[in-house]
């Protein structure tokens, strides 16, 4: 494959012909091969996965999150957030502290350590595909959904479950 310019940062560019299937392709794995890139990266600078980098960043932002809140926040199963949190504690980086007002519960705190992997970080905290979403206008998101729904409906074996599941090489 040739190195090209697919489209420009408004997302046309007079005169391009009508992509092909295999270009589509094309850009999925310079996609996909970018955010596990990127992954590699946090794991080589920081010591921690790119979904515990972002569970970092939301705690920060938020501090006495409770891991229902992080699973919502990063769309992901209760489960898989508790993982997450989990193997920070591990890594010292955040501390679960019991609700006063609810002891069943608990709320995430960083600490010092987890302050300095998330100092040390690179840009996209909460992850390259995160962000890079977040910069579309509601034009450009509106169009990639729903050319991303209709790739779903000529896949067989969809599974919709894992929509709620990182891309394993950010965990």
């Amino acid at each position: 494959m040739q190195t090209k310019k697919f489209i420009d940062r408004n997302g046309d560019e007079p005169g391009i012909p009508v992509p092909t299937a295999m270009e589509a392709l094309q850009m999925l794995r310079v996609i996909i091969r970018a955010a596990q890139r990127h992954s590699s990266l946090i794991e080589q600078h920081c010591g921690v996965s790119g979904a515990q980098l972002w569970v970092l960043q939301e705690v920060h932002e938020r501090p006495g999150l409770r891991i229902r809140d992080v699973a919502e926040r990063l769309a992901i199963q209760q489960a898989t957030a508790s993982n997450l949190v989990d193997g920070l504690v591990k890594k010292a980086c955040i501390d679960k502290l019991r609700d006063p007002d609810d002891l069943r519960a608990t709320k995430l705190v960083l600490t010092k350590h987890g302050k300095t992997v998330l100092e040390c970080a690179p840009v996209h905290q909460k992850g390259l595909l995160p962000d890079a979403l977040a910069k579309l206008n509601d034009d450009q998101l509106l169009h990639l959904v729903k050319g991303l729904h209709a790739l779903l409906l000529t896949i067989d074996d969809q599974d919709y479950s894992t929509a709620l599941m990182p891309l394993p090489f950010t965990l």
